[in-house]
Order: structure tokens, then sequence, then C-alpha cells
């Protein structure tokens, strides 16, 4: 069946299972999706509460209802007409609960041995600093192995550390505990000591990489999904990390063999700005991001820009533009390859040495192939499209480091070799890439954080109409299968936070002023991190008439939030290096702001801004369901939300109070309750569905406005390929500047034919005459909403 739109579902073992989303399939039908997008399914660890790390993938969590819970929803959505995405994650497994996995255990007990010991991207190097032994970053420091114990309570010994069991290898328990450990196969050690016997998901040690370059090993991970594609259980796959991945384009070939040529495949690919997408990948594209970026950007204002920057320089020192967010970047990245990823950065530099056999100070390798990844500007550079793009980098390190043409000439080799070291080098980039960017310089620069998202630039202030026009018309034209998204389990913050803070481009004086009142009234501890948060409190703030500290919740998820925003940004404490009083002083500013008089004034500016919030949140919607791709709506978004980064994104959602707003949308006015958004995310949904020709694979035609308000009009028209368009969506941006002026004698311009608002029922006939004005005026067709969706009648089409 076609997929025209998913709806992604968070599962857990916990709150949410396969039989709570077998619940909610009417709901799901009735608000228009054609599949249900599902977390990873595979068993993961016990009490997980995302599904990433998964410790069996040979069947479907028990936790979730196993694979007789799979097959209800399978049965209940077929008899609707509907389908299943499932969410894989090949890069890697978990590991943090070593008895839980069953491959884990074997290498922990057999060693080199064991069966599985080439699934795992093992470093058993004589010189990995445990002597060949595989480094497991467990203790707290060395001293703690001195609290180990041998437990004898089951029916095999175990090593004891606390509430953590190894194996024991078999004849090796007959000693003390220490001696035991020596004995064994891994080594415990600090977790801090920068020794990692293997590759991790970025730099997460419960989450340890799987060799999916080895058929054997694709094999057998992949025998549970082989399983469910032979059964017909789903129609699409999502890809998490490819890039983590040994040879992604070599991965995606061999799975796109298994699903066949019809399934959808798309991957969690991050693009950075300007990248474009590898065609020779046997996929429909990405899950989203990018369009995310350039469809949130076509409302943002430029021209608040040099006010803002001006802002954030007085304030913080950090202009947030794009030569300092550049020079952030590398200084970070360095930071970041030689402490938290530093076993990985030794053990790329040591394989090049040992391929290349360049003779050359190691150490001064490291700190050249350091810097090489530090300028690298994308995740990994082996894509087709970024042919050469390696040597341009390290061309550009030689002529400003002379002293360094032995390690460049070794790394360069490596490279040419195609070898472990030019695998091991794409890999620990785009590690320290996401680490770099998205963990770190996305908390420490606070221009406008709504841009701070995965994938994101936030040096560039808005994109004109022009440049949307052209991106969605390539991703008709290239990628018509491509997932979009505004939400995900992963994005900062909800796209309705973004859209709102996204209104302070409009209003840049406005908000300074706000601030340096603010600030006078209840100075944050930080500069960064004050900037950083006056704009989230701005965000998420209630805009119903309560204030923050009435709304149940609210202060728990700010103040969790904004201690993993410092924490991340690393600058005042760290997860690595907690100063208390710095998050004393934090927590302490953060309840004065909300029960004092800041609070009620930043409630105050969202009363005044927040329709302008929900005017660029409807627009964004409309725009991402109706335009190229096959369109995502996160779970809930179909209402307001105020969702931060995780775990805030992960909550449980209220379904019972999504059913009773769908059951009541009669022309919703746009108010804090969110029904408005509902109304669009339905009507283009069912819209979708009712005609899916005219949207997956179908024409792409910019639809402009004319008068003196025709920048304030966003739009475009879709139809079959080949064939006039018969939808045309269309938005208000910048609707305060808009509000200042009026529409006047804007009219929207709009194929020849007899219009009707899906949105409102009202109609709009336009003449074929090329003399006469074609379009109703703007003020006319945004008098209720400020979208509109217009179809033409079947007989029309």
């Amino acid at each position: 069946m076609s997929i025209t739109a998913t709806y992604r579902l968070q599962l857990r073992g916990d709150h949410f299972t396969l039989d709570d989303a077998t619940a909610i399939a009417d709901y799901l039908d009735d608000l228009g999706v054609s599949h249900v997008y599902l977390s990873p399914i595979l068993t993961a660890a016990s009490g997980s509460t995302h599904g990433y790390d998964v410790t069996d993938v040979t069947r479907v969590d028990p936790a979730l209802g196993g694979r007789e819970a799979l097959l209800a929803l399978f049965e209940e959505l077929r008899d609707r007409g509907m389908g299943i995405v499932v969410d894989l994650v090949p890069n890697h497994v978990g590991v943090a609960k070593p008895r839980e996995n069953a491959w884990w255990w074997d290498v922990l007990t057999h060693g080199r041995r064991s069966e599985y010991a080439d699934f795992f991207d093992i470093d058993w190097h004589e010189e990995n600093g445990v002597g060949g032994r595989l480094a497991l970053p467990v203790l707290g420091s060395e001293t703690d192995l001195e609290s180990l114990e041998i437990d004898r309570s089951g029916t095999e010994p175990l090593l004891a550390f606390y509430e953590h069991r190894f194996p024991i290898a078999p004849g090796t328990d007959a000693a003390d505990p220490l001696a035991v450990h020596d004995a064994q196969s891994y080594r415990l050690v600090p977790w801090d000591a920068g020794l990692v016997g293997y590759r991790r998901f970025f730099a997460i040690s419960d989450l340890a990489g799987v060799r999916q370059e080895d058929p054997k090993v694709f094999e057998a991970a992949h025998r549970e999904l082989r399983n469910w594609v032979s059964s017909g259980l789903i129609e699409g796959v999502r890809i998490d990390h490819p890039d983590g991945l040994s040879d992604p384009a070599q991965y995606l070939d061999r799975l796109r063999t298994l699903l066949g040529t019809d399934r959808w495949l798309v991957i969690e690919k991050i693009l950075t700005n300007t990248e474009p997408l590898d065609d020779h990948l046997p996929i429909d594209g990405t899950t989203g991001y990018d369009a995310l970026a350039e469809i949130g950007g076509v409302f943002l204002d430029p021209s608040g820009t040099a006010a803002l920057t001006a802002l954030s320089a007085s304030r913080t020192g950090d202009r947030g533009d794009a030569t300092w967010i550049r020079e952030q970047e590398v200084v970070i990245k360095r930071s970041v390859a030689t402490t938290v990823l530093a076993p990985e950065v030794r053990r790329l530099a040591r394989t090049i040495l040992a391929e290349t056999g360049v003779e050359c100070s190691i150490d001064l390798l490291r700190d050249a192939v350091v810097d090489v990844i530090a300028a690298m500007p994308v995740y990994r550079s082996d894509y087709s499209p970024l042919a050469g793009l390696a040597g341009r980098v390290i061309g550009d390190i030689a002529r400003h480091e002379p002293a360094w043409a032995e390690p460049l000439d070794a790394l360069s080799a490596a490279l040419i070799n195609r070898g472990e070291a030019a695998t091991r080098f794409q890999q620990v980039c785009g590690a320290v890439m996401a680490k770099s960017v998205e963990d770190c310089l996305f908390y420490r620069t606070a221009r406008l954080v709504s841009l701070q998202e995965v994938g994101g630039n936030p040096a560039k202030v808005g994109i004109s109409p022009a440049e949307f026009h052209l991106a969605s018309a390539e991703r008709a034209a290239r990628w018509p299968r491509a997932m979009t998204t505004l939400s995900t389990h992963d994005t900062k913050r909800g796209e309705d936070v973004r859209a709102r803070i996204g209104v302070l481009t409009q209003v840049p004086d406005l908000w300074a002023g706000c601030v340096d009142r603010w600030e006078q009234i209840a100075p944050s501890p930080d500069p960064v991190t004050g900037l950083f948060l006056w704009q989230t409190l701005f965000g998420v703030w209630p805009a119903d008439g309560r204030s923050g500290a009435e709304v149940p919740d609210f202060r728990d998820r700010i103040h969790a939030y904004a201690e993993k925003a410092a924490r991340e940004a690393g600058i005042r404490t760290s997860w690595t290096d907690i100063d208390p009083g710095f998050e004393r002083d934090l927590h302490l500013w953060l309840d004065t702001v909300i029960d004092g008089a800041v609070g009620k004034s930043i409630g105050s500016l969202c009363t005044q801004l927040a329709p302008h919030g929900w005017s660029d949140a409807l627009g964004q919607k409309l725009l991402q369901l109706c335009g190229p791709g096959v369109p995502d709506v996160y779970q809930g978004t179909e209402l307001w939300e105020d969702s931060l980064v995780d775990p805030d994104n992960r909550r449980l959602v209220n379904y019972d109070a999504r059913r009773r707003v769908l059951g009541h949308l009669q022309n919703p006015p746009v108010d804090a309750t969110g029904a408005a958004k509902m109304h669009v995310v339905r009507t283009a949904l069912r819209l979708r569905r009712e005609r899916p020709e005219s949207f997956v694979g179908g024409s792409y035609t910019p639809v402009f406005g004319t008068g003196p308000a025709a920048a304030h009009v966003v739009g475009f028209a879709r139809g079959p390929e080949g064939v006039s368009p018969d939808v045309v969506a269309v938005a208000t941006r910048h609707s305060i500047r808009l509000g200042e002026r009026g529409w006047g004698e804007t009219t929207v311009i709009l194929p020849a034919g007899t219009w009707t608002d899906r949105l409102t029922g009202e109609t709009v006939a336009t003449a074929a005459d090329a003399d006469t004005e074609r379009g109703p005026r703007a003020d006319v067709l945004f008098a209720t909403y400020p979208v509109a969706l217009l179809t033409l009648p079947e007989r029309n089409r």
C-alpha cells in the first residue's frame, strides 16, 4: 500500500507497548495516517526508555508484548488499510547489562575464542593499554578493583562489582577476586582512564559497535527483520545512524536486497550545511532534518539578524555568526578528539602507522589527525558527492603546518589504501562531529536557539522563499519519498517551541529590551546560559494565562532541561566535572524567575507574541504535510506541544484528550487549545490519503502573492505528474510586520479553476484569462486561519 504519512510512536515497556499502539489505531486512522512508525522493537536492555540499546536482535521485545503483540498490531492496521514502519539500529547494541546480551556475554567469557568475537569491533591489539585484553570502562577508579567479589549464588560463578556482574572463563574461578579478574579476557578499568576496548556509539560506553560489514554478522543481526519482510509485517524501515558503520553504502545495498525494491527505506543521515545526499545510495531519502531546517527557516525574518547578533555579542561575547560558529566548532572538535574520544583517535593513529609503514612519531600523527578531523565540515567524507573533500582539507592543513608533512603523508596513504584505517577515520570523524556540534556547540551559543537542531546551521538566520522553493522542488524531483519531519525523539526542542522562538527575529529590539530588564531584576548565573535559557523559557511558557508555577511539572521540566543544557555546554559544569555551586545558583535563579516578577513579564510577552508563534507553527506544519516527501507526525504534535530535548520529548501522550479534540473539530479558532493545529493536521493527512498521486511523486509549483504584502505569502501547488495542479497549500509569514501594515490589495495567484479551502469550506474561483487578476484577496483567504489548503473538485482534475 502507498505510504502517504507516518505517525511516530515511542514505545516503552513500562508505559506504552505494542498493545497500546493497537488501541489507538482507530484514532490514527481517523487522523489520516497511513503508517505507524515504531521506535525500535527488538529486545532492549531491561528498563530501556527508548529501545536504542538492543540486547537481543533475534526477537521482538517481550516487554513491548513480543511477536504476538506485533502481529495483533499488524492485523488491526491491515484491516484499516494501514501499515507498519520499523526503526532499526544496525550500528550498535546495548552492553550495559552484559548478561542480557548473549553475544557480548560470550565474548567476555571466551575472549577471542568466542564465536561472536568478530561480531564486535574490538581492539585486541597488544598495545591497546591493557595488554591485548578487552578494556571495559566501568570502574570509578583503579582502587575499585579491591571491591571485586566472586558471586557464587547462581549456577555459575560471576565476577561482581557492586551491582555489576561479569562472566568468569571456565576453570579460572579458583582464586581470589583480583587473580580471577587478571585471568579473564577482559580488564575492568576506570571510566576516565582513556581506555576503551571497542568501538562505541559516539562516546557512550554502554553501546558497543557491531561489524555489519561481515556478511555473517549482517545475516545474524537481520534474521528477525528478514522474517518480518517475508511475513509481510512491515512496509518500511528507518535506519539509525548509518554513519557509524564501516561502509554505509555497502550495508544499504545488502539491506535493499533483503527488503526488495519497493519497501520504503529512509536513513538518519545528518547532512551539514549545503551537503547533498548521495544519490547512489539505494534509499528513499533521509529522516528529514534537512527539510526541518528549510521549512522552519522560511518563517524566520533575516532582518532581525543584526540586532540579535548585537544582543548576543554584548551579553556573551559570542556573535553567533558563521565565523564564530566555525571557529568554536574546530576548537570543540579538537577538545573532544583528545578527551572523550581519545581512545578512538589513538586506535586510528596506531592503525595508520601499521598499514602505511610511514616512520613518524605516533604523537605527531595523532596531533595531525586531530586537526584534520577538526577541520572536516561533514560527518564523513566518503560519500560520492564529497569526493575530493578529504584531500582539500588535508591540503589546507599541510599549507599551514609544513612540519606535519610526514603524518599527513601517512594519513593520505591510509585513505588511498581504503583499508581499516580509512574506515576508522570516517567513523571517528562522525563521532567527533556529533559530540562536538550537536551535543556541545549547540548548547554554547545563544543568538537564536531555535536554529540549534540536528543538522541545523545557527549561523544562518532564515531562508528566502526562493531558496525554499528550489530546495522543495529538488526534493520533489530527486527524493519524492524522503521522510520530512518537524519533531523527532532527538530534536532539541519541539516544533511549536521553535516556531515561537523564531518570532523573535521579527521583534529583536523588543526582545533585547526584555532581556536587559530581566537581567537587572534576576541576573542569570552565566551570560551564555542566561541568554540560552531566556529563549527557552519564552518558548515553553504557557500562553493560556497561567504562570509557569501553575502548570504541573513545568518547574521540574525546566530545571531538568537547564541542568542538562549546562552540562552539555561544558562551560561552567559538565557531566564529568560537575560544579555543585554553579548548578545550585542555576536552580535558584530559575525558581526566582518562575515565581517572581520576571515570570509575570515573560507571561505578558508570551500573551503578546504567542499568536504569531501559532501562525508560524500552523504554517510550517501545513507546508511540511503537503510538501514533497512523506511527512512524519511525531507523537502528540497534532496539538500544540512544548517539548524540549530528551527525555522531555519522550513523555507519555494523552490520547484520550486528543480523541476528544478530534471528535469536535468544526472550524476551531487559533488559540491555546491547539484544536486549530489538529484541524490542519487531519485535513492535510486525509487529503494526502484521498489524493496520493498529487503528493508523493507529484509535481511542485511555487505559489506567490502579488501586491504590497506579497512577501508575506509562501506556498506551492501540487498535483499528479504531467497534470495541472489540484492542491494548493499557502501560509502567512512574518505576521508581526504584516499586522502593522495589513494585507492591503495583496492577492494570492492561483491556477485557474474553482478552489475550495478544505479548512473553512469557502470557495474561490479564478479565471484563465491572463489579463484577469487570478486569485483571491489575501485578507479574505486568510480571514479565518493564517493558512489555506485549497483543492479543485475531482471533475476538474
